[in-house]
C-alpha cells in the first residue's frame, strides 16, 4: 500500500528538488529580464539611441553615453574624469590617465607641464576642488563667447551617473575655476560646439 505525502510542520514532502529548481530559474529569468523592462518603459525614442549611439556627439545629443568602450580610459566609468579624459582624447588632445580624483587634475597637471590658469578656452579642462563629495569635478569646456565671454562645458556626473549634460558660465565665473589647457608648445585646437537641441536633460 502506498501512503499518500504527509504534511511535516506545515510542509508539503511532495514537495521535490525538481520543483526547486524550477522556482529558482523562474526567479533567476525574473531578475535578468528586469532590466530589460526598465529600458523598454522608457519609451521608442531611449531604444532607438541605445541602438544608435557611438559616439561623444550622440551622447551630448541624447544626454547620457553608450558608445564603444575606451580601454586606456581607467578613470570610473559614468564620472566626469572618465568623460574629460574621453572628450580630450576624442578631440585629439589626450591628457595622461592617472591624475586621479578630480581634485587633483590641476596639481598632476601642473607636475606634468601642462599649462593651468583661470583662462577658459575651448578644449581646456574645467577644474575645481569643491563638490563631487570632496572629490572635486572636472569637465570639458566646449565653447567660448569671444564677445560676451561666457563658457560652457560638457561634463558628466553632474546630474547622475553617465549623464551627460552642459552648463553656462559668465566670464566673471572663470577666476574662480582652473583650466588645464595644453603643455607650452604644443598647438591649441578648435573643437566644434554641440548646437543641436537638448531632448534628454541637457543643462543650460
Amino acid at each position: 500500500m502506498i501512503n499518500s505525502p504527509v504534511s511535516i510542520f506545515g510542509v508539503d514532502s511532495s514537495f521535490r528538488p525538481k520543483r526547486i529548481l524550477t522556482l529558482i530559474i523562474a526567479i533567476i529569468g525574473f531578475i535578468l529580464l528586469m532590466p530589460m523592462v526598465a529600458i523598454f518603459s522608457l519609451g521608442l525614442p531611449v531604444l532607438s539611441f541605445l541602438a544608435n549611439a557611438p559616439s561623444a556627439k550622440a551622447a551630448e545629443e541624447r544626454g547620457f553615453y553608450n558608445g564603444g568602450a575606451m580601454p586606456d580610459n581607467i578613470y570610473a566609468w559614468g564620472n566626469c574624469t572618465w568623460w574629460s579624459y574621453a572628450m580630450r582624447k576624442w578631440a585629439g588632445s589626450p591628457i595622461p590617465n592617472n591624475w586621479g580624483n578630480a581634485n587633483t587634475w590641476d596639481d598632476y597637471a601642473r607636475r606634468d607641464g601642462y599649462i593651468v590658469n583661470h583662462t577658459p578656452a575651448a578644449g581646456a579642462i574645467f577644474q575645481t576642488d569643491a563638490g563631487g563629495y570632496g572629490y572635486g569635478h572636472v569637465a570639458y569646456v566646449i565653447a567660448v563667447n569671444q564677445i560676451s565671454g561666457e563658457w560652457k562645458i560638457s561634463e558628466m556626473n553632474a546630474k547622475g551617473l553617465n549623464v551627460v549634460s552642459q552648463r553656462t558660465f559668465t566670464k566673471e565665473a572663470a577666476s574662480s575655476y582652473n583650466f588645464i589647457h595644453n603643455k607650452p608648445g604644443v598647438q591649441q585646437w578648435n573643437p566644434q560646439p554641440i548646437t543641436l537641441p537638448p531632448p534628454y536633460g541637457l543643462g543650460r
